[in-house]
């Protein structure tokens, strides 16, 4: 697989029966909204750098969108493992 999140992603099943190990791939939803995710914490960290350097104060509000962000891409990784 040439996907890194795709590939991070993706299940691996021990069958009982058999033994064998199977591969489930994610849904492409899945895959897209950490896509949108990851472009979303560039782009609000591209704006907290902006926030700081023009007007020479820290915004909670843009912080508290970044950390939501972080959390919403790792409970994905995370929950979509178990």
């Amino acid at each position: 697989m040439r996907n890194p999140i795709r590939q991070a992603l993706t299940r691996t099943i021990t069958e009982r029966k058999r033994g064998s190990r199977v591969q489930v791939p994610p849904s492409d939803q899945l895959v897209y909204g950490i896509y949108f995710a990851i472009a979303s914490l560039i782009t609000l960290t591209m704006l907290e750098i902006t926030y700081i350097l023009v007007l020479r104060s820290f915004s909670n509000e843009i912080f508290a969108a970044i950390s939501l962000v972080i959390g919403t891409i790792l409970g994905a990784f995370f929950g979509h493992r178990g």
